[in-house]
C-alpha cells in the first residue's frame, strides 16, 4: 500500500511489506549482514514465508468473509483493507519494544468472528422498504457501532500477526528477508484464489488459517491458544451447516425452495427459487407461468422484436435462469447466457422449475458481462442488461461494484455495435428516478433517439422499468418513449452510475474521518512524536502515490479484461512481482541518481495518461495483454527503484516507517477523488505527490546525514 516501509525501533533498512492485496513497495538496497550477526537458517526462511502467507491469506479472508455478513461492509470494502493495514504497520513499530505479539493473534481473530457472527447486519425484506435485522431475530447494531469494533479487532489481529513477520526480519539480509517475504505473499494469492475456484467455505479457510498458526507456535502452543483457534473453526463451520449455503468467488450464497403452492404478493404460484447473496436478496426463480402473473416485465422486450426474428439473443446477467428461460419460450433459437457468478448459474441450473440452462439451443458463459461484449464476434437480435445489480464491490482498492462497467455509455455504445441491423437493446431493472434518467439518456446518446420507456411496480422506492431501443430507426410498437432530464453520463472513466452527481457520499467521508482519526492515534501510540517524522516527508508522499497506483492498476484491468475474481487475483500477483523485479534489480545494479529515476518515472506517468485505458479495447486480447501490463506496471517498477535508492539512507528506521504509514492513509483517502475526478486524474495526483517526494527529498539531502 505504501511504498515501503521499515522494521523496528532499533532496526535500520528493513524491507517493506506487500500487504494483502497491496504492495508496499521496494525493500532498500543494502546488503548489511543479519542483526543477529549469525546466519540464518533454513527453516527460518521457511518460517518467514509461511508467516507473509499467513498475514496475505488473513487478511484477503476477513475481507470477504466480513462482508457477507455485514451489509454496510458492502460499500465499504477497502475499511477492513485499511484497517490490516494499520494493523501490520502497528505490528512492525512494535517490533523492537516487548514481548513477540504472533502467539496473541489467536484470540482477537476469535473475537472477531464471534462478533461479526453473533451481530450480523442484513437485509432480509425490500418490500415495503429497507429492512435489515441481526441475528436470533435481534434488531442489528447501528454502524457507528458495529463497524468501529469490527476496524479495531481487525488492527489487533493484523497487528499481532505483523509483529511476528517483522521480528523475524532481523535474522535477515534485508533483501533476503523482503524476497522471501514476497514469496509468501504470492503463495497466499495462489492458495486464496484455488479455495475460491473450488467454492469452499469459510471453514475452510479457518482450517489453513489454523494449521499455519499451530505449525508457527509448534514447541510452545498453550491451550488458551488452541481454543481460540478451535472457537474460529466452529463457529465457521456452524455458519456453514445452518442453512442452504455455498460460496462463490464473490458471495456467500443461500437458497430457499418451494416446491408445494405458495402465495406471492397474493399470487398463487408453485416451485419457486429464492437466492439471497451477502445477505441480501437477490434472486427469485419462478416458473414462467409465475412470471407471467408476478414479474411481467420480463416479457416487455419481445414486443419490440420483429416476429420469427429471435435468432440470437445475448443476455448478460442470466443469473438463475428467469430471462432465459423467458426468451426459449419466445422461440428464440440461440441464447448466449452470461453470469459472472458460477454458483448463481448452478442453481439455476439444477433448480430451475423450467430448466432452461439444460437447453441445447443455450451456451452458457461464465464471465464478465463488458469482457465478453468486447470479446465475441457475434451479433444479436436481442441484447438483454437483465437486473445486472450485485452490490458487491470489485476489490479492497477500488469503489467499483461488478457490474459498473456494463452501465457506462461505451458499454452501451458497444452493444450497439454487435445487434444486427433490426436489432433490439432492453435493460431492466428497479431504479431509482435519477438512475432511470441516467441510463434512458445515455441510451439517447447511444442510439441516437429516445428510449422506448414501459413501468412497472415500485419497490422500496424504486421504479420497475424497461428501456429499449432498436439499432436502427424507431422502437417498433412503442407506447411511450423517454422525456426526462438528461444527465452526466457514467464513462469508463468514471463508472459510478449510483452516484447522483460527482461528489463523495457524506457516507464514505464520516468513515474516512474515523480511519484517519484512528490511524493518528495508532502511529502516534507506535511510533512516538509526529515531528520526528518531518525528516521523511519524502517517504510520506511515496507511500500515498504507491497506493494510487496501485487502485489504477486494478481498477485498468477490470475494465480491459473483465471484473472477475481471476483477473483481480492476477493484478495483485503482478503488482508482487513487479516489485520482486525492482528487488532484483537494486541487488544486482548499481542505480543511477535520484534525478534520473525520478525522470524515468514522470515519462512512465506520462505515457500512462497518454494512452486512455480505454484506447487499448479495441486491440485483440494478447497485445491489449502486454500493451496493458508495460502501461500499468512501469511506474510501479520505477517507483520501487525510486524507493529503493531513498530508504537506504535513512537513519532512524522507525519512525521512517510511521511517515510512510501515514502517507499511505493519505493515499487510501485520497482515492475517493476518483468519485468526483476519475480514475485518469489519479495519476495527476500520483505525479504531483512524486514531485513533492523528490522536491522533499532535495531539500532533505541538505541536512546532515546524522539527521536522517
Amino acid at each position: 500500500m505504501a511504498d515501503g516501509s521499515t522494521r523496528t525501533a532499533d532496526v535500520a533498512h528493513r524491507p517493506p511489506r506487500v500487504v494483502g492485496e497491496v504492495a508496499v513497495g521496494p525493500a532498500p538496497t543494502t546488503t548489511a549482514a543479519p542483526e543477529s550477526g549469525l546466519p540464518a537458517s533454513r527453516p527460518s526462511r521457511t518460517r518467514l514465508v509461511a508467516l507473509s502467507l499467513l498475514m496475505l491469506f488473513v487478511e484477503l479472508a476477513l475481507i470477504r468473509w466480513t462482508a457477507s455478513n455485514d451489509i454496510h461492509l458492502a460499500y465499504l470494502t477497502n475499511f477492513v483493507l485499511l484497517a490490516s493495514f494499520l494493523g501490520i504497520g502497528a505490528g512492525f513499530l512494535r517490533a523492537g519494544t516487548g514481548r513477540e505479539l504472533l502467539p496473541y493473534a489467536p484470540v482477537p481473530l476469535a473475537l472477531l468472528v464471534g462478533f461479526v457472527l453473533l451481530f450480523p447486519a442484513r437485509l432480509t425484506n425490500v418490500q415495503n422498504g429497507i429492512e435489515l435485522h441481526g441475528a436470533f431475530g435481534w434488531a442489528p447494531l447501528s454502524k457507528w457501532v458495529g463497524l468501529p469494533v469490527i476496524f479495531v479487532l481487525t488492527v489487533a489481529v493484523m497487528a499481532c500477526i505483523g509483529n511476528g513477520v517483522a521480528r523475524l526480519f532481523a535474522l535477515f539480509q534485508p533483501l533476503e528477508a523482503y524476497r522471501l517475504d514476497i514469496a509468501g505473499s504470492l503463495v497466499g494469492i495462489v492458495l486464496f484464489s484455488g479455495l475460491a475456484f473450488l467454492e469452499l467455505p469459510p471453514v475452510a479457510w479457518a482450517a489453513v488459517v489454523a494449521a499455519l498458526f499451530v505449525a508457527l507456535l509448534w514447541g510452545r502452543v498453550r491451550w488458551w491458544q488452541l481454543g481460540a483457534l478451535g472457537v474460529v473453526v466452529g463457529l465457521l463451520l456452524f455458519e456453514t451447516l445452518a442453512g442452504n449455503a455455498r460460496w462463490s468467488p464473490y458471495y456467500k450464497v443461500t437458497w430457499t425452495r418451494s416446491a408445494g403452492p405458495v402465495s406471492v404478493a397474493g399470487v398463487p404460484t408453485h416451485d419457486t427459487l429464492a437466492v439471497s447473496a451477502n445477505a441480501i436478496p437477490h434472486q427469485t426463480a419462478y416458473p414462467i407461468s409465475g412470471l407471467r402473473r408476478l414479474e411481467r416485465f420480463y416479457f416487455f422486450p419481445y414486443r419490440h422484436v420483429a416476429p420469427g426474428s429471435l435468432d440470437d439473443v445475448l443476455i448478460v446477467g442470466a443469473g438463475t435462469g428467469n430471462d432465459v428461460a423467458v426468451a426459449l419460450a419466445h422461440g428464440a433459437k440461440h441464447v448466449d447466457a452470461v453470469e459472472i457468478d458460477p454458483v448463481l448459474q448452478d442453481l439455476g441450473r439444477k433448480y430451475h422449475p423450467n430448466h432452461p440452462y439444460q437447453s441445447p439451443r443455450v451456451s452458457v458463459h461464465i464471465d464478465d458481462g463488458r469482457a465478453f461484449l468486447e470479446r465475441t464476434d457475434r451479433r444479436y437480435d436481442l441484447i438483454i442488461l437483465a437486473l445486472p445489480d450485485s452490490l458487491t464491490l470489485l476489490a479492497g482498492q477500488s469503489q467499483l461494484r461488478l457490474e459498473n462497467y456494463l452501465f457506462t455509455i461505451e458499454s452501451m455504445r458497444t452493444a450497439r455495435r454487435h445487434l444486427k441491423a433490426d436489432g433490439v437493446f432492453t435493460m431492466y431493472n428497479y431504479y431509482e428516478p435519477f438512475l432511470l434518467d441516467r441510463y434512458a439518456g445515455q441510451l439517447d446518446t447511444a442510439y441516437g433517439r429516445p428510449p422506448c420507456v414501459e413501468l412497472g411496480d415500485s419497490l422500496a422506492g424504486r421504479q420497475q422499468a424497461v428501456l429499449t431501443a432498436a439499432r436502427t430507426g424507431a422502437t417498433a410498437s412503442c407506447a411511450s418513449y423517454w422525456h426526462g432530464a438528461k444527465l452526466a453520463p457514467a464513462t469508463d472513466d468514471h463508472p459510478f452510475p449510483y452516484l447522483p452527481g460527482r461528489s463523495i457520499p457524506s457516507f464514505y467521508l464520516q468513515w474516512l474521518l474515523f480511519v484517519v482519526g484512528v490511524s493518528l492515534v495508532v502511529v502516534r501510540a507506535a511510533g512516538g512524536p509526529f515531528r520526528r517524522m518531518a525528516r521523511y516527508a519524502d517517504l510520506a508522499f511515496m507511500g500515498g502515490a504507491f497506493l494510487l497506483l496501485e487502485t489504477k492498476n486494478v481498477v485498468q484491468f477490470a475494465l480491459l479484461f473483465g471484473t472477475t475474481w481471476f483477473v483481480n487475483s492476477l493484478v495483485f500477483a503482478g503488482v508482487l512481482l513487479s516489485v520482486f523485479a525492482a528487488v532484483e534489480v537494486a541487488r544486482h545494479v548499481r542505480l543511477p541518481r535520484p534525478s534520473v529515476l525520478y525522470a524515468a518515472l514522470a515519462g512512465a506517468l506520462a505515457l500512462a495518461w497518454a494512452v486512455p485505458q480505454e484506447s487499448l479495447l479495441s486491440l485483440p486480447v494478447v497485445p491489449r495483454f502486454f500493451a496493458a501490463t508495460a502501461v500499468a506496471f512501469a511506474p510501479i517498477f520505477l517507483a520501487n527503484l525510486v524507493f529503493a535508492q531513498r530508504f537506504r539512507t535513512v537513519g532512524a528506521a522507525t519512525v521512517a516507517f510511521g511517515a510512510n504509514l501515514l502517507g499511505a492513509m493519505v493515499g487510501g483517502v485520497l482515492e475517493y477523488l476518483a468519485l468526483v475526478t476519475g480514475y485518469r486524474f489519479l495519476l495527476i495526483v500520483v505525479a504531483a505527490l512524486y514531485g513533492l517526494a523528490f522536491v522533499s527529498s532535495r531539500l532533505l539531502g541538505r541536512l546532515a546525514p546524522s539527521a536522517l
